[in-house]
């Protein structure tokens, strides 16, 4: 019966029927056996035992036939070893697929590694560079300033200084640039509402983006608060919106999306430069031509640009990056060629409610007071300049051109209000160094800090020390009168 039912499943079936006929039939004869004790069946019991001598021999000569694939049928030993034989092929492709991964994370951790050492190479150089590019436009800035109420009533002039003034502007806002890329410009962070900010900036934007961009805007209602300097991310959204935007020259959409995220264990170590924990993501997405992966890792370089020359300058997405590093955060950028592109700017949580924007409390454009004024700068054009613009404002001046100088006369009994001082400074001390030793001689004195590159003198993990007031070169004179009177105030 069993063979009847599992036919094809049996091996050997043939001769497990016949086996199962036989040792059926020795049955038969034993019963036949029984039964001639009382009854005679003679002619019965021979039949039976003659099949049985049959079925014996075509079992048999069947078995024989077999013979050969019988010896070779597997043991339950010889199971056992294929068994144990496997089990350790298994282990030692796992181990061998662990090593090889292991081998890739180790190729990608160095790749990373060097480009964080040439990222913070050309940071270095960069930020050296505009310090003291911001030097020399802190003075063209200002004097331009002065050139152009000088002429206001002569056109042509009017122009040329207009024009002058425009270039300034460029170049400052170029070492704006190099600065947020370097992670050295000065940060105030503050609670920021995601949602209310990415609406100010699609408003802003409609107009700058043409009617040819589709904006669209899918706020998550739980958004939580980012601890951010909101004026620098409105300023990443901007240049991501415009590199979209270039993304799309026969039109398109652009995406701005907000979502609670959290970045776990797993997510941290494909990207070392990620610690686990809850962040804001700001995702910027396009419809447009799309990154070819060759380029995917240099697209946050600096100067790097796949635009025609003179329609880029290569800052955009590098100026994104600087500042979100800077800012505790994480960027990522997908891609895929005439799909579109996306970036994800992940922003560190803020454990408290969002701060409003400090309403504007009138003040003139042009502040003037009586009091003194000591100005320590080391580079002679700025300081000139400096001077001659407090004076302007009706202050009385001191000038030093480092820290010894400037001690040397904060020791004088002449009356001093205010210690107006770059942050980079000769002398044996920084700017926030020769602040605290005045203080200390003299006690109550106020300070404004002024640079265009402060490193980490008043600057601790990227954000501006709570207590330090800074006027960031290159500066306009009412910016410097509006700084002097709130520190003065202070």
């Amino acid at each position: 019966m069993f063979v009847w039912r599992r036919w094809r499943d049996v091996m050997f079936r043939i001769v497990v029927a016949g086996l199962a006929g036989y040792a059926a039939i020795c049955g038969v004869g034993r019963l036949v056996a029984l039964v001639g004790l009382w009854v005679p069946v003679s002619p019965v019991e021979t039949a039976v035992d003659a099949l049985q001598a049959l079925m014996s021999f075509g079992v048999i000569a069947t078995m024989l036939k077999m013979l050969p694939q019988l010896l070779v049928l597997p043991t339950r030993i010889t199971l056992q070893k294929a068994y144990d034989q496997l089990e350790e092929e298994i282990r030692q492709r796992r181990a061998a697929e662990a090593m090889v991964r292991r081998f890739q994370e180790i190729e990608a951790n160095e790749a990373q590694v060097r480009q964080a050492q040439k990222m913070e190479a050309i940071g270095q150089l960069t930020g050296g560079v505009a310090h003291d590019f911001n030097n020399i436009l802190t003075v063209i800035t200002g004097t331009i300033e002065i050139l152009a109420d000088a002429v206001k009533d002569r056109p042509q002039l009017a122009s040329i200084a207009n024009m002058i003034s425009a270039a300034a502007e460029r170049g400052a806002d170029l070492t704006r640039h190099l600065l947020a890329f370097s992670r050295r410009q000065p940060l105030q962070p503050r609670a920021t509402d995601i949602n209310a900010l990415v609406v100010d900036a699609a408003r802003l934007l409609r107009p700058t983006l043409g009617e040819q961009i589709e904006i669209e805007s899918m706020l998550a209602h739980d958004s939580a608060p980012a601890l951010i300097d909101p004026s620098q991310l409105s300023t990443a959204i901007l240049n991501l919106a415009l590199n979209a935007r270039d993304a799309m020259p026969d039109g398109g959409k652009l995406t701005l999306e907000t979502k609670n995220v959290v970045l776990d264990e797993d997510y941290a170590r494909l990207n070392n430069d990620v610690k686990p924990g809850n962040y804001v993501m700001i995702a910027v997405s396009d419809t447009g031509q799309g990154i070819p992966p060759a380029l995917m890792d240099k697209v946050f370089e600096p100067f790097f640009t796949t635009k025609d020359a003179g329609k880029g300058s290569g800052l955009g997405l590098s100026m994104v990056y600087g500042f979100v590093k800077q800012s505790n955060g994480h960027v990522k950028i997908y891609s895929e060629p005439d799909h579109g592109t996306t970036v994800k700017l992940y922003l560190p949580r803020a454990a408290e409610a969002p701060v409003l924007p400090v309403a504007d409390t009138g003040r003139p454009a042009v502040a003037r007071g009586d009091e003194t004024i000591l100005v320590v700068e080391d580079d002679a054009l700025v300081r000139d300049y400096v001077v001659a613009q407090v004076r302007r404002l009706g202050y009385r001046t001191l000038s030093a051109s480092n820290a010894v100088e400037g001690l040397a006369l904060i020791d004088n009994p002449e009356r001093i209000d205010l210690l107006f001082t770059d942050v980079i400074i000769p002398g044996g001390m920084n700017g926030r160094q020769l602040a605290l030793e005045a203080e200390k001689r003299r006690p109550g004195l106020k300070v404004l800090y002024t640079s265009g590159y402060t490193e980490n003198a008043i600057v601790h993990h990227g954000r501006l020390d709570a207590d330090v007031l800074l006027l960031a070169k290159p500066y306009l004179s009412a910016d410097l009168a509006r700084m002097i009177r709130t520190a003065l105030e202070a």
